[in-house]
């Protein structure tokens, strides 16, 4: 067990062009309420890292996390429902894509879906638009400790299946209870090759 990921914020963006160089990167992208900050949060056992927020949204700016060994971890903002001006809103797209097509040491792309939700329209038309683009994908499935125990075995399947991959392929993860960050982390450690 190595512990959890020395992670500091370096600096927010518009422009991907605009983010410091990195070594290695990974980035986080899912719904504006998934838990995205949350979980970075978890995977540095750190309270504040990142802007945790009830309101959906928070995260505008690409954010840039580094590790002692320059390579980076990536907080992309959310997509769709977020409690932001249509027009701010509407920048987002274009941020989200340029970086994940513009950016060149980019490892891995974390798509978080919500366990208990599964993968909504937009969480699909986000996958649909990795794939066609080949973008390394790992599919995290957050909040996980919302599913009951009766009913996860099934859960796995659907969520599987509905993101076109094996039961296996999914990394499950609950920053609130801790479950599966340590694997998690370990396997961000692997991408970035720490």
């Amino acid at each position: 067990m190595a512990g959890p990921l020395q992670l500091e914020f370096v600096s927010s963006a518009k422009r991907v062009g605009d983010l410091p160089e990195s070594p290695a990167e990974v980035a986080l992208v899912g719904r504006s309420n998934v838990g995205k900050s949350s979980l970075i949060n978890a995977l540095a056992n750190r309270k504040q890292l990142a802007r945790v927020s009830n309101t959906p949204g928070r995260t505008q700016l690409i954010n840039l996390f580094a590790l002692p060994t320059g390579a980076t971890v990536v907080d992309l903002p959310g997509y769709g429902f977020a409690a932001v001006p249509t027009r701010e809103k509407a920048t987002w797209q274009p941020m989200i894509e340029g970086y994940l097509l513009g950016r060149e040491s980019l490892q891995a792309l974390l798509l978080l879906v919500d366990a208990e939700i599964g993968p909504t329209k937009l969480d699909l038309q986000m996958l649909e638009w990795v794939y066609a683009n080949t973008i390394p994908t790992v599919i995290v499935a957050t909040k996980c400790d919302k599913v009951r125990p009766s009913r996860l075995a099934g859960r796995k399947q659907q969520l599987a299946r509905a993101c076109r991959l094996e039961e296996g392929d999914l990394m499950w993860a609950s920053a609130s209870k801790g479950t599966g960050i340590e694997q998690l982390r370990a396997h961000i450690r692997v991408l970035l090759q720490t």
